[in-house]
């Protein structure tokens, strides 16, 4: 059993979809830090210094300042601020695995164009059975095809 696991294990197939949650992973980090570092800064400035991570309702009736408070203090919350995040983070990574699937579709190379293939066989004109294009004669009507 421990032989047939490790033929498994090492099959092109698996440690390429390892490597790919493995850079998956990574990349999402960046993207996130990406999202949450540069672009949601830049775009709550653009909006007037709004802080989309601190962005929420308040469900239970107190008032807080910040997330981190109603947080601390236990009260529930509908933070759509980090869902305005989370969102704009899936964009990012949807248009950037667009962008590489769009790329690597163009590395590849078209399929060639078959020539045209030549045709066989030919009708015959009186009975119109299809026979070969070098008959003389029509096996079905016995016809001569030399005229």
């Amino acid at each position: 059993m421990i032989k047939e696991f490790k033929e498994f294990a090492m099959k092109g197939n698996v440690m390429d979809l390892a490597v790919g949650v493995i850079i998956g992973a990574a990349f999402g980090k960046i993207v996130s830090s990406l999202i949450d570092d540069v672009i949601m800064p830049l775009i709550g400035l653009v909006l007037g210094k709004v802080d989309f991570s601190n962005l929420f309702l308040n469900l239970s009736g107190g008032t807080y300042a910040t997330l981190a408070e109603a947080k601390k203090a236990g009260t529930a919350t509908l933070n759509y601020g980090l869902f305005i995040n989370a969102f704009i983070n899936f964009l990012v990574i949807a248009l950037v695995i667009f962008m590489m699937v769009k790329w690597v579709n163009k590395l590849r190379k078209p399929a060639p164009i078959a020539a045209p293939i030549a045709p066989t066989t030919k009708e015959c004109p009186f009975c119109y059975t299809a026979i070969p294009i070098k008959a003389v004669r029509c096996p079905a009507c016995t016809s001569d095809l030399r005229k």
